[in-house]
């Protein structure tokens, strides 16, 4: 997959002191802000700076947009600039295993216009558990100007997902786990279920039973269903987890693929919006 980066790949790049590769750590737990920053200060890979799922890469909370709304980009580029980055910069993007997190993070920078970034096969775990170097050293980096280039045509909102879906005009595709998704359980909001006419695919299915990232073949299987000319807009529940299906799909040859940001959490905010329960016909 054009989009990942393997644990021996990057420890060549840092072993032969390859310039302009900046490491990003973007470990975190929906249920424990503090605790990816905490894990980076306890140990990360050499060379790493971290930025934060919700105080970093994600906008303030309101009474619309979901739960984890895209970040002010102007902003985000003021961020990513400090940390040492330009267009000429590599990126490699790492969580703690093969997590929603990195995916996220990987989106908004290709969002960003940014070619150059990559996820972190394995993630943190991956890169410890075969012995490499960690460090606890916080590496102070060259800040540059990284310039906005959007890429015009990746993010839905709301409105536009009412009006393709209710037209079957796309594919909307729902990446929360299953039980989720039909209504049978629900953690974290006040409603239940899905938006109707959205097709499930959940988010880790893009992992093998080893917790590594499909190969393109199996990847292909997977997405079978899916026509490669069609448009398809991929949600969650916060703009998340949605982002691991966008990069599986764009990697196997998706182009027209977008985010619906908001996601579920945006979509049941408005209390005229219809969810569905069940398995959609």
């Amino acid at each position: 997959m054009g989009y990942l980066i393997s644990v021996d790949r990057l420890k060549n790049r840092l072993h032969n002191h390859l310039n302009n590769t900046v490491i990003i750590d973007v470990r975190f737990q929906l249920t424990d802000p503090d605790a990816g920053r905490k894990a980076y200060l306890q140990n990360h890979i050499p060379g790493a700076v971290f930025m934060d799922i919700e105080k970093d890469l994600s906008g303030k909370k309101g009474k619309h947009g979901g739960n984890h709304p895209l970040p002010d980009l102007t902003m985000l580029a003021g961020k990513v600039g400090k940390l040492g980055i330009d267009h000429d910069t590599t990126v490699v993007i790492y969580d703690a295993d093969n997590d929603m997190f990195a995916a996220r993070a990987w989106w908004l920078f290709h969002y960003m216009g940014h070619d150059k970034v990559y996820v972190l096969d394995g993630g943190y775990n991956g890169w410890e558990k075969t012995g490499n170097e960690t460090t606890t050293e916080v590496p102070t980096l060259t800040p540059k100007v990284f310039h906005l280039q959007l890429r015009d045509n990746q993010i839905a909102n709301m409105e536009e997902v009412k009006e393709k879906v209710t037209q079957n005009k796309t594919v909307l595709v729902d990446s929360r786990a299953r039980e989720r998704y039909l209504g049978d359980y629900e953690p974290m909001y006040a409603r239940a279920g899905h938006i109707p006419g959205a097709k499930n695919y959940f988010w880790k299915e893009v992992l093998d039973e080893n917790g590594s990232w499909k190969k393109k073949e199996a990847l292909e299987k997977q997405f079978a269903s899916l026509q490669k000319n069609e448009e398809i807009i991929v949600s969650c529940g916060s703009g998340i987890s949605a982002c691991p299906n966008i990069l599986a799909l764009k990697s196997i040859g998706y182009e027209n693929v977008k985010l619906y940001p908001g996601s579920f959490s945006d979509w049941i905010s408005y209390d005229e919006n219809e969810v569905a329960i069940g398995e959609d016909a």
